[in-house]
């Protein structure tokens, strides 16, 4: 089995195991406990939240952590202070993977037999979509590294993809909270 291959599977092990731990966290009454040890400070808590919303490995926890804080604190405290978290997060695995990830989606798209859908990347209108996929991936409880490789893909300028990380993610943040406090009621 090829190293890129036994990467990947071993990455898909990780998010479930992440996925079946989030579910724990929650029924364990831990993330209680964490919002306990922030001293009702939602500032602090969206903020740490916000930085693991950014993570493949650690979206699910998050998004427990963030959909229970907005429950108890005004939506927009949540969603700005974990999407200030989530920029951190953001510009932490821009810096760490961008061209690791970036690798992994080529080997992925040159794999699965679709070569003319590879080669639908290197056109120009392609060139200019990838930021917008890239935001909208942001903005999704999806794990942000896809977003950040289809954003390395268009070579963003830094000063563009932390405006871009901080909009999406508070938005991504903000509609949470409001699925948290629907179905709550």
């Amino acid at each position: 089995m090829s190293a890129p291959l036994r990467r990947f599977i071993r990455n898909i092990f990780y998010v479930s195991a992440s996925i079946v731990g989030a579910v724990l966290l929650v029924r364990l009454g831990t993330v209680e406990g964490f919002l306990a040890s922030v001293g009702g400070l939602p500032q602090v808590g969206s903020f740490i939240a916000g930085m693991f919303f950014t993570s493949v490995f650690t979206t699910a926890p998050s998004i427990a952590v963030l959909g229970e804080l907005s429950l108890s604190s005004p939506l927009w405290v949540v969603a700005l202070f974990g999407g200030i978290g989530a920029v951190v997060g953001d510009y932490i695995l821009f810096l760490i993977v961008r061209d690791g990830l970036s690798k992994d989606v080529k080997f992925l798209l040159a794999h699965v037999g679709v070569r003319r859908f590879r080669k639908i990347f290197h056109t120009r209108f392609m060139h200019q979509l990838l930021p917008l996929f890239g935001a909208l991936i942001l903005a999704s409880p999806l794990p942000d590294e896809l977003g950040l490789a289809l954003l390395g893909f268009s070579k963003i300028n830094k000063d563009r993809f932390l405006l871009i990380s901080l909009a999406m993610n508070s938005f991504g943040i903000f509609l949470i909270g409001l699925i948290a406090r629907s179905l709550a009621t």
